[in-house]
Formats: C-alpha cells, sequence, structure tokens
C-alpha cells in the first residue's frame, strides 16, 4: 500500500503502535466501564433484596411478606427494565413474586450474585439468599431472588465507555493528520533536492545545495554531489578534447583547403583529375564548416550559465550578421529581409549572440528552395524580445520538429547542412536564460524558428552588475 512513499510508510510505522496503543487502552477502558456497570447494578439488586428480605415477617404463626414499593422503585431508569422478584418459604411456597425466577444451584446466607436468562430469552442480572426466621422455637427458611434486564446497566456501560472511546479515537484522528503533517513539512528539504535535479537540464551539473537538510540525508546528497563532479568532470574533458581537437584540425584544414584551391587554378586539362579536385574542395569545406561549428558548439556547452552579460543592441547585431549572409542568400536566389523593431537591447554574450542569430539564418537559408524567402523579425514581449527567422521552404513535420534539436540530425537530406546548427542554437539560448521554439509558417507552409532572448532591463541590470562585482571582489 505504502510501497512506494516514504512519507507513507513512516506513518505506517508511527501509527502501527499507536494505533495498537489506542485499541489495548480502549479494551482496558471498556472493562473498568464494564465493571463499574456490574457493581452499580449489583449494588441495585443487593439494596432491594435486602428491603424486600427485611419486610418478611410471622403473622399468626406463618411467614407473610408486604413488598414495599420502595424496593422496586430502586430500578426506575429510562430503558424502563423489567424487574422481577421471588419470595419463597420452605416446600417451595412461593409467598410473593415470579415463580420461574431462576434461582441459583447454591444459596446460602449471603448474597448470591449470578447471571440468568429469561423465559422471554433476554438476560438479566440477579441475586438471592437464604434468610433464617425464627418464631417460638421454629425455624423457617426464606429464599428472596431479585432479578433486573440489563438495558440500563448496558446503557451506563456506553454511557462510561463513550467519552474514553471518542477521546481515544480523536487522539488517534490527531495524531494521524499531526504525523502526515509533521512528515510533510519535515520532507520539504528532500522534496527540494528533488526538485533541484529535476528542474535541470542535461548538461547543468553544479552540485546539489545542502542547506538546511537533514543529518540523516546529508550523506546521500554528498554522494550525489561527487558523482556529479565526477559526470562535470568527464563532460568538461570531452569538450575540452573537442574544442582541442577542431582548434588543431582548422589550421591543416585552411592550409589543404588552400592547397586545392591553388591546384584548381592551375591549367589542368585532365577533366577526372580537375573533378577529383573539385569533389576534394567541397569535401574540405564541408569539414571546415563542421569543425567550425564543433568548436563553437564546445565554446557554448563550456560557457557556465549565468545572469551576467552584456548589454547588446539586438538590431544592429541582426543587421550586421545579414550583412555577411548576404552574398550566400544571393548566390541561392533568395529573398533575405528583416523587420526589426528600434531600440531593442538584450543581455548576454555578443559573440555567441551573434553566432545564435547566424546560425538560424543560415539554417533558414540553407533549407529553403531558390526563389524563396527568409525574413528575421524581432518583438518586444513582456520581459523578453522574441527573435524570429520565418522561411516559406518546405518546413520540418512534427515528428522532425521534435528531434531537430538532436546533433547531427537533419531533417532534409537535400541541403548540404551539418546538422548542428539548431543545437548551436538552443544551446546558446539556454546559457543566456533564453528559450527556442519551432513551428509551422503562415497557412503551414515553411518553418518558423522562435528565440526569447531577455531583454536589457536598464539600471535594474546595472545595479545587478555592479553588486556581483563587489561579492567578486
Amino acid at each position: 500500500m505504502f510501497s512506494g512513499s516514504l512519507r507513507g510508510r513512516l506513518l505506517w510505522w508511527l501509527l502501527l503502535p499507536l494505533a495498537a496503543f489506542v485499541s489495548i487502552s480502549g479494551a482496558i477502558s471498556f472493562h473498568f466501564a464494564q465493571a463499574t456497570a456490574d457493581l452499580v447494578q449489583d449494588n441495585a439488586l443487593q439494596s432491594s433484596m435486602r428491603i424486600i428480605g427485611e419486610d418478611i415477617d410471622w403473622d399468626n404463626g406463618s411467614v407473610s411478606i408486604q413488598v414495599p414499593p420502595a424496593a422496586l422503585e430502586l430500578f426506575e431508569s429510562p430503558e424502563q427494565d423489567s424487574v422481577f422478584y421471588r419470595v419463597e418459604a420452605s416446600g417451595h411456597r412461593l409467598l410473593a413474586g415470579t415463580p420461574d425466577l431462576p434461582l441459583p444451584a447454591h444459596l446460602s446466607d449471603s448474597p448470591t450474585l449470578y447471571a440468568t436468562h429469561l423465559d422471554d430469552g433476554r438476560s438479566a442480572r440477579a441475586v438471592a439468599y437464604v434468610r433464617q426466621l425464627y418464631d417460638s422455637g421454629r425455624n423457617e427458611e426464606v429464599i428472596v431472588a431479585v432479578a433486573k434486564t440489563e438495558g440500563s446497566r448496558d446503557a451506563m456501560l456506553w454511557r462510561l465507555l463513550r467519552p474514553q472511546l471518542s477521546s481515544e479515537v480523536l487522539t488517534l484522528v490527531l495524531a494521524v493528520v499531526f504525523v502526515y503533517l509533521g512528515l510533510t513539512f519535515e520532507l520539504l528539504p528532500l522534496m527540494k533536492v528533488k526538485d533541484d535535479v529535476a528542474d535541470r537540464n542535461a548538461l547543468q551539473l553544479e552540485p546539489i545545495r545542502v542547506a538546511r537538510l537533514h543529518v540523516e540525508l546529508r550523506p546521500i546528497v554528498d554522494a550525489i554531489n561527487q558523482c556529479i563532479a565526477r559526470m562535470g568532470q568527464q563532460a568538461a574533458t570531452q569538450r575540452q578534447f573537442i574544442s582541442d581537437a577542431a582548434h588543431q584540425l582548422r589550421t591543416p584544414l585552411a592550409l589543404l583547403l588552400a592547397q586545392i584551391q591553388f591546384a584548381r587554378q592551375r591549367d589542368n586539362r585532365d577533366l577526372p583529375l580537375a573533378e577529383a579536385l573539385a569533389g576534394m574542395h567541397k569535401s574540405s569545406r564541408k569539414l571546415t564548416t563542421l569543425t567550425n561549428k564543433l568548436l563553437l558548439l564546445a565554446q557554448a556547452e563550456s560557457a557556465a550559465p549565468s545572469d551576467a552579460g552584456e548589454r547588446i543592441d539586438l538590431s544592429a547585431l541582426i543587421a550586421g550578421v545579414l550583412e555577411e549572409l548576404i552574398a550566400f542568400a544571393q548566390a541561392r536566389d533568395i529573398d533575405l529581409g528583416a523587420e526589426l523593431e528600434d531600440g531593442l537591447y538584450v543581455r548576454g554574450d555578443e559573440a555567441l549572440s551573434a553566432a545564435l542569430v547566424t546560425n538560424l539564418v543560415d539554417n533558414a537559408l540553407r533549407y529553403t528552395q531558390a526563389g524563396g524567402r527568409v525574413t528575421v523579425q524581432t518583438q518586444r514581449r513582456d520581459e523578453m524580445a522574441i527573435v524570429r527567422v520565418i522561411d516559406n521552404g518546405p518546413g520540418l513535420s512534427a515528428e522532425a520538429r521534435e528531434r531537430v534539436f538532436e546533433r547531427f540530425y537533419r531533417g532534409s537530406n537535400h541541403a548540404d547542412g551539418t546538422g548542428l546548427g539548431l543545437p548551436i542554437v538552443r544551446e546558446i539560448a539556454h546559457r543566456q536564460g533564453g528559450t527556442v521554439s519551432l513551428g509551422p509558417g503562415e497557412g503551414g507552409a515553411g518553418l518558423v524558428v522562435a528565440v526569447a532572448m531577455r531583454l536589457w532591463m536598464g539600471q535594474l541590470d546595472d545595479w545587478a552588475d555592479a553588486l556581483r562585482g563587489q561579492q567578486k571582489e
């Protein structure tokens, strides 16, 4: 029942002994309430028996009795119990009462208490004794028995027991509530640790905070932090390897590309050789682009997520990127335009932000057909600046939009791409506190890539930067 919940299991182990205690306490309370009710009823029976027995006397040489009303008034109760009595002289001569009232097996001059059943099946509590009467040397034994049904006795039992049971059940309920609330409150730090881990992205490898964490849980969190540290070290090593490899490859690739270009410029009448040189030139350019993309991705991943950043004129940055890419757009016969909002400043790293916009536009230009259209738009929304790159190309299916941020995944094999453009865009956006989303273009044609970037908040951001600088000092 509680196998999947630590709170439930702790609650079970706390409430199990408490429930056992309440059950034992209830049984003890029932025993004492029963004893009290029996004692009260037995005392009333004995009092009635004595009153009846004291009114037995001799009358003209024979035993007679007048049962006084007070003997039966003792049993008046709202439960309207039935009262029976039996007064019998020697020789089973009935002097008064009910002849069918059962008597105990053994009688004496001391009161004998016993339980009995009446002819109608009802249970009753009874008392009986033998009184010795003497007159002129004569001795007469008279049996006096009084019985009463147990309605008032049972009512008294529950009147005594109900407050005890109510208080014990209330105690158990309050214990359940307070223990549950206490466990919930005490497990909040553990829930915060869970949320801290669940809200992280795959590359966020900072240690888990252990502030206000229970002593028993700190070794677990310390072990997780050690594992995170090892993973972070391994990831940093891999990123450094990629960065170093990309750096080492850039120079020989540049030389190789220059040599191939030089060879192609030579007068070469060997057509197969010319075609081979053209293929080598194309492949070396692809390899150079891929190396640069890998280096940029490694730089984006190695940049620590931070609120710090510089003030960037977004419109000027996009205009600069478009100037660099206009020749590529004209070569592909694509109409490259912009709809930029003036006075839009964002917060971040200018080089990475430029790389983000460059990859967005470059990706749209590569996958849009000749004669198509690519438009870059900016818009202010609350505290974010939205950059949209809209094309009227073939677009992406819903399945492809889910996978397009995977490294080296390409939505189409007809374009000359590396499969790293959008992963780089998402990585840079996340590192600078932004988000990336994809959607179909107008009328379902093309693709719209929207990047939300944090606006520069003016004096507030200046104060924040100054405060961070003081903290570092």
